[in-house]
């Protein structure tokens, strides 16, 4: 079965059916639903080699994150699939694992696949792939790190909120030993948000301590050995704030482990609210960055970067953070609202003690 079989059906020329499914705007309507409605009852594919040299675009969008299995990507996939598919595009995804040797395979697919845009949402390694792919005039999307060129679009995330309302939600609940886990020291969004860190803790008058900052890998078992190493402190803090979520989850596991109570003995905060966040025992308090407003921004960028001239220097866009407020924090063992009636030293618990 060809476009002639289609043509037939619908009682139209080729050309208008060649048209119609490579949506050329100047197709009439009318003539259109006939084609549409001809290509349903036939149950016709059309050949996307084909349909791309008529066209001269391909209808596919490469999509390169750094690893599929952390929680934190299959919501930005799911996102940006269902947008491609609603605009009858096609998405071509891989991961970098962190692999030079990955990431170099990935770009390499991308051009022979001839991709019409790529989003590049890996949170490192972005230096190698605009190197590679900032050249052959293919719109590109970065997170944070995007230059200012034609067609490269720059989404920002808005750390610093998050981050600050974290600090003083913590600061409400009277912490004044508040740690931090970081992310990989050569990840820029890592240091993006320990510095915001930094700076929210100036801003409320209590220093950052540097025995009170860890450095994690955004992993479960990164999470766990920042809580070894915190715990062995004779001044330990009773609330800490991790760089990501999965960071959390290993400090919670840990401190289960070690029979420190959450949020008893430790408060304890999250970064990206990913799903399995809100189903933690307890639910952990995070800060939210959207991965399906991430997954829609990049798309979009990538849309209107196809259909319009580009900016001499580029596009931004600004992802917002916010503190989504669950049960992993509370008051510090040794301090209790005003309005309850302060229990004596005797009666507070011992075991696990934070």
């Amino acid at each position: 079965m060809d476009i002639r079989d289609v043509a037939r059906r619908a009682k139209v020329s080729t050309a208008t059916v060649s048209r119609t499914v490579n949506q050329v705007p100047s197709v009439d309507a009318h003539l259109a639903r006939r084609v549409w409605k001809a290509i349903e009852e036939l149950g016709y594919y059309p050949n996307r080699q084909a349909r791309a040299l008529v066209s001269g675009r391909s209808r596919v969008f490469g999509l390169i994150v750094s690893e599929i299995t952390n929680p934190f990507f299959p919501e930005i996939v799911h996102t940006f699939e269902t947008l491609a598919v609603e605009q009858h595009y096609e998405i071509l995804l891989t991961s970098t694992v962190h692999d030079p040797k990955r990431m170099e395979l990935a770009v390499r697919r991308m051009i022979e696949a001839r991709v019409d845009g790529v989003a590049i949402l890996t949170f490192g390694m972005e230096d190698e792939l605009l190197e590679h792919l900032r050249y052959r005039n293919v719109p590109l999307v970065f997170v944070d790190v995007g230059p200012r060129s034609p067609r490269v679009s720059n989404i920002r995330v808005d750390y610093g909120e998050g981050i600050r309302q974290a600090v003083q939600h913590l600061a409400a609940l009277r912490h004044e030993k508040i740690g931090f886990v970081t992310g990989p020291p050569g990840l820029r969004s890592a240091l993006a948000r320990k510095s915001a860190f930094e700076a929210s803790m100036a801003e409320i008058g209590l220093p950052a301590q540097p025995e009170y900052m860890v450095a994690g890998d955004h992993k479960l078992e990164g999470g766990k050995l920042a809580l070894r190493k915190l715990s062995r402190l004779k001044d330990r803090p009773t609330a800490i704030i991790c760089s990501n979520d999965m960071t959390a989850i290993g400090v919670m596991s840990e401190a289960f482990e070690l029979g420190i109570r959450v949020p008893q003995d430790l408060s304890v905060i999250g970064f990206d609210d990913i799903r399995m966040a809100g189903f933690m025992i307890p639910p952990l308090t995070t800060i939210q960055m959207s991965q399906t407003e991430l997954a829609s921004l990049a798309f979009t960028a990538l849309l209107k970067e196809t259909k319009s001239s580009p900016s001499p220097e580029g596009t931004e866009y600004v992802l917002r953070t916010r503190l989504i407020l669950r049960k992993s924090t509370n008051f510090p063992a040794t301090s209790e609202p005003r309005s309850t009636t302060r229990r004596p030293a005797s009666a507070l618990p011992s075991r696990g003690s934070f």
